[in-house]
């Protein structure tokens, strides 16, 4: 065993949450190896910290849930469940928020039994971090919401607490469309309402228009008419930001091979 492994069992033994097998296997390269005890003693300090002067609290099973669905997408290896944790008999105490008297120690439970390959430094921080969060009283409501926000919701966001938030709108037959975009946040979200229907083999494609040429900047989806896309790319000041449709994927030619739906002047 290397030391980078050893690592990866260390924080897999700080949260509790090694098979037997790995634990054995924990303990015996701690004693082959005295000179990792300063990384086993880090990852330990690490989780007290986060437990320190708190009363224990069980976590909410959805918050449970939630965890490993991120552990599993972040190492994209399976997770081996251990026996599952006992649901709450209120369920309605899932979504409430933990106050700062209550909180709990890092929640262990959090975490089923999983196999060292599927052990890293960074889930090590996911997981400390979580568990951070519920310590100082966010709730599993809160915690989830933020992990599902998406990423054009959050550009959307940060543009508009952005100090040089600016916008620009237009309407088309049957709906409207309003560009946002903040040079400091660097971002550009539109913001559209009415779209017409697409066939399932099309996409509507954002472009910024620029001195005459178009410059692809991600394609987007709609429900009911209705989306918000964040476009990729970075806008300069004057363009114009188009929407076509096109099929499936974007446009082959890494060009409109449709009319506009609409068009949004920036300057």
């Amino acid at each position: 065993m290397n030391e980078n492994d050893f690592a990866e069992l260390s924080a897999g033994f700080a949260l509790g949450a090694l098979s037997p097998d790995d634990e054995r296997a924990y303990r015996a390269a701690l004693a082959e190896h005295p000179e990792w005890q300063d990384i086993a003693t880090r990852d330990a300090e690490t989780a007290a910290a986060l437990a320190d002067g708190a009363a224990p609290v069980s976590p909410p099973v959805a918050l449970r849930s939630q965890l490993l669905g991120m552990i599993a997408a972040s190492e994209a290896t399976p997770v081996e469940a251990a026996a599952p944790v006992e649901t709450p008999a209120d369920p309605s105490a899932e979504a409430d928020a933990v106050s700062p008297a209550d909180a709990g120690p890092l929640p262990t439970e959090l975490v089923q039994t999983v196999q060292r390959r599927n052990w890293s430094r960074g889930l090590f921080a996911l997981v400390a971090s979580i568990a951070l969060l519920v310590g100082i009283g966010w709730g599993a409501g809160a915690i989830s919401t933020l992990w599902q926000t998406p990423a054009q919701v959050t550009a959307l966001e940060q543009i508009e607490q952005a100090p040089d938030a600016a916008s620009a709108q237009t309407t088309f037959d049957g709906g409207s469309a309003t560009v946002h975009w903040s040079e400091s946040v660097g971002k550009v979200v539109l913001v559209a309402d009415g779209l017409p229907p697409i066939e399932a083999d099309q996409t509507y494609e954002l472009w910024y228009v620029r001195g005459g040429t178009a410059i692809a900047a991600g394609t987007f989806s709609a429900d009911d008419g209705a989306s918000t896309a964040q476009l990729t790319g970075a806008m300069e000041p004057g363009d114009t930001i188009a929407v076509t449709v096109e099929q499936a994927g974007g446009s082959p030619t890494g060009a409109p091979t449709t009319d506009p739906l609409f068009a949004v002047t920036t300057a």
